[in-house]
């Protein structure tokens, strides 16, 4: 049986790589995510996900990506959660089997408020079209295809 491997074309096999740090960021991701659903306590923590995790490849440092579904607790909401980094990774060590538990770092994930904006923004511009292009495009081919009037009388 073949580990972790892949048949590039001429049939040769090709080891993948798999990152250490992918793992941990994989694994780190699930387990805040239930920690914070779960343990916290801390009423400063809104409604949020855990987004992203990146762990750096020496395994030291994460960066915790957080979306903040209320948008005016955003700043509290990471004010908290920097408060308990230091609870989160001692539940870390003690659930998972790692040597060292990286340091956490939460960061603000706008990217659900920017996909809100644009969302808003495009629904703005066409609403103020009046119809759309296949409506155009057929308009256009009608007037083209319709032959000029003859006159019968030469």
């Amino acid at each position: 049986m073949l580990g972790a491997a892949t048949l590039i074309e001429g049939g040769e096999i090709m080891p993948r790589q798999f990152y250490r740090s992918d793992r941990v960021s994989g694994l780190l991701r699930r387990e805040l995510a239930h920690l914070i659903q779960m343990e916290a306590k801390n009423p400063g923590i809104g409604f949020i996900s855990v987004s992203d995790v990146e762990v750096s490849r020496d395994l030291a440092h994460a960066k915790v990506y957080i979306t903040v579904f209320e948008q005016d607790k955003a700043a509290s909401s990471l004010k908290a959660l920097q408060q308990g980094a230091g609870f989160f990774r001692k539940r870390l060590g003690q659930q998972l089997r790692m040597r060292s538990v990286p340091e956490l770092h939460f960061i603000h994930d706008a990217s659900v408020e920017t996909g809100q904006r644009m969302d808003e923004l495009i629904g703005k511009a066409m609403s103020g079209v009046p119809q759309s292009g296949s409506e155009r495009d057929s308009s256009a081919s009608d007037q083209t295809n319709e032959s000029p009037p003859v006159d019968e009388e030469e």
